[in-house]
């Protein structure tokens, strides 16, 4: 298995507009409504695809998706102050229960942090759940759902640097 940007697998696309409106969008009353739904979403997430604020990371066994994960500029029209937020994450049925949205989550808070973002908003109506991911709570929205925020910390990033920077600065002299 293995996680990649939309961006470079864009034949998925059309796969993840699909299962968000199905999981997420309005209930429709017709095939052609659903494809209108799905055509919409497929245009908006190619025009955000160079979006710094904006990344979906799909996980692949092979060619079959498993699962997504992703950080949008906004969610809704709760707090339009606060950006980059967690979006959604989605694990197909059949992959369920075998650790696939930790290592989703792990690989979008790896994205942001080399993105530079260093903090994220998430929204949701799980108790218990984001907070295992570090999640702190900020307030409970109108809606109902719980606000919470992810400081990014990302210790493949930490390492990178350490890479780059192998020394110990407290032992270099002036």
């Amino acid at each position: 298995m293995k996680i990649y940007n939309i961006k470079d697998k864009p034949q998925f696309i059309r796969e993840v507009a699909e299962l968000t409106q199905e999981e997420w969008g309005k209930k429709v009353e017709s095939k052609s409504e659903f494809e209108y739904k799905v055509n919409r979403k497929i245009k908006k997430i190619n025009s955000m695809l160079d979006n710094p604020n904006f990344c979906i990371l799909i996980l692949l066994d092979e060619d079959v998706l498993i699962g997504f994960i992703d950080i949008l500029p906004k969610d809704g029209e709760y707090r339009v102050d606060l950006t980059p937020w967690y979006g959604m994450m989605y694990v197909k049925e059949e992959f369920r229960g075998y650790g696939h949205s930790k290592t989703l989550n792990r690989a979008i808070l790896h994205e942001a942090r080399c993105r530079g973002i260093e903090k994220i908003y998430l929204k949701s109506d799980l108790v218990g759940y984001y907070e295992k991911f570090g999640a702190k709570y900020i307030e409970t929205l109108s809606n109902g759902e719980r606000l919470f925020y992810i400081e990014v910390e990302c210790l493949e990033c930490k390492k990178r640097i350490s890479d780059v920077f192998p020394m110990n600065f407290d032992e270099v002299e002036d």
